[in-house]
Formats: structure tokens, sequence, C-alpha cells
């Protein structure tokens, strides 16, 4: 880690639980070799809730899987507040292993983003065996313009303005996914629907027979957050009845919005008794070509 990055004293939040007054919710780092909120993530996730309210978004928790959450959180760089979405997931070794971090912003280019990353991991690691989230959440506060040492997407020169505007990622995108079969039907539906809410994303769970095809709309960065849910949460179950990840998902079609294309304004699930309206969906979103060229009967 370079010298010139600050690493962040140890501190500690005090917060009023709703339940009762004068009892304090404490995140702090704890000893190596300690097991008191160490051993229990879920008491680290309670008191992360308690800490930032609206900007912790939940999406999911299982002793297996472990917990996917997301923080956003507003990091000084040149000057300006750049809002930072920070996704964790903590497995079931955690915090005896490294959490999966992914950070996306709207200010920042997507190799910023990754090289944010890479740093807020090498702290990390002297943090293994000890409650780490709300330290590297007061890293990224006391070293995001030191880390990136860049200016922001649209302070950049020329040159560099028209490599960032190559990545494509700016405005809606929409991908369309097939699920080759669900089990635990009115679960999975659920799950779905809270993940495209928790997103901000809209679009359709459209069921035809046996097909199944899900359309979504939204920032391209919270289509990949749904993405790593699909793969990482276990939303169904095998044909033994135990609970499983998807695994069978094919995407089908990820591409921007493009002129003549319906934005979606929610997200709802319909299903259909013939190809024919089915097609007509896709006809009066303006996406029958994308119907004729990936969806297969």
């Amino acid at each position: 880690m370079p010298n010139s990055l600050h690493v962040p004293q140890t501190r500690s939040v005090q917060l009023i639980k709703p339940g009762g007054p004068g009892a304090p919710v404490t995140a702090l780092r704890t000893r190596p070799g300690t097991r008191s909120m160490a051993a229990q993530p879920d008491q680290e996730v309670a008191a992360l809730r308690a800490i930032y309210g609206r900007d912790f978004q939940l999406f999911s928790q299982s002793e297996s899987e472990g917990i996917i959450f997301q923080i956003s959180d507003l990091c000084e760089h040149h000057t300006k507040k750049v809002q930072l979405n920070v996704t964790f997931h903590l497995s079931p070794g955690y915090p005896f292993s490294l959490p999966d971090i992914s950070i996306s912003s709207d200010q920042l280019s997507r190799k910023q983003c990754s090289d944010l990353k890479q740093s807020m991991l090498q702290y990390a690691e002297t943090l293994l065996s000890q409650s780490m989230v709300y330290e590297l959440m007061m890293w990224l506060q006391q070293n995001t313009e030191k880390s990136l040492g860049q200016p922001m997407v649209g302070e950049a020169n020329e040159g560099d303005n028209q490599q960032f505007q190559t990545t494509g990622d700016d405005g809606i995108w929409m991908v369309l996914l097939k699920l080759d079969h669900m089990r635990a039907k009115g679960k999975y539906i659920r799950c779905i629907e809270k993940w495209t809410s928790n997103l901000r994303l809209t679009g359709r769970l459209m069921f035809m027979g046996k097909l199944i095809l899900i359309l979504l709309q939204g920032e391209r960065k919270d289509i990949k957050d749904y993405l790593i849910l699909e793969k990482t949460a276990k939303v169904d179950v095998d044909s033994s009845g135990r609970r499983c990840k998807e695994k069978m998902m094919n995407v089908l079609c990820e591409e921007k919005l493009h002129a003549g294309q319906y934005r979606l304004t929610n997200f709802a699930v319909k299903e259909f008794t013939s190809r024919s309206k089915l097609h007509q969906e896709f006809e009066a979103l303006g996406l029958s070509d994308i119907c004729d060229k990936f969806v297969h009967f």
C-alpha cells in the first residue's frame, strides 16, 4: 500500500437504537482473534443499516451464501462530492476471508472505480479477522482523492473524455435473459421483484408455456449487480427440494436502449397464451427485432 494513503484510526460510531433509549449500536474494529461482532456478520450488518439508513440496501442474506448489500456514500474528489455505490458480499468465511467488493459511480470512469477497489482491498488485507466494512467506508472517505489522482468524467481533456465515452455505459441499457425453469415459482418471482425494486430496474418477467424470459432496463451498473445476485443467491430449489442457485440462466442480449425502443416505467409479471401475443408485447416496446433474433420457441 503506498505510504501516501492515509490509514484511518480505529473509530466508533454510537447510535441510539429505535427500540430503547440510551442503548448504543457500536460499529468498530475488533482485535485480531476476538469473536464478538467478527463472528456474527449479521450484527455488523445491523449496525451498518442503523448508521447509513436510506443509503444502505440489503440484497440477500443466507447462512450458506453470506450477505450481499450496498452502501452509498459521498466522497471528496477534486474539490467535488462524488457519490460512490459500494457493493459488499460477505461470504460465510468473513471476516477471516476478504469480502467481494464492487464500486460504481456515475461521476467516475470504470477504470477509476476498479483502481479504487484494488486499493481498498489492499487495505482490507490489513483488517482480516476483524469486522471491517465500516473502516473500509471510512478509508474511502479519506483516500478517494489520493488513490485516484485523476479528474472525474467531464473534467478530463478532450482525448480522455472521448475514451470515457467509448465505454458506452452512459444512458439506459437493456438485457434479455432466459431461464430454464422455476420450481419454486412464487419465491423466485418475489426475489426478482425485490431485486429490481432495490436496483431501480424496470422490465418484464414473461411466461409463455415453458419459456421464461426476463427483460430488464436501467443503468448498466445496476443490471450488472442484478446478474451478480442471480448467480450468487439461492433463488430456486432443485429436484430434491433443496435450495439452489440459478445455474441455467442465459444472457440472450445486452445492449444500450436505442431510439424507437420504449422505456418501461415499471416492472411487471406477464403470462402469454401464444407466441403471437408474446411477440406483440415485444413489438409494442419497439423490440420486435430483438424477439425475432434471440427468442426461439
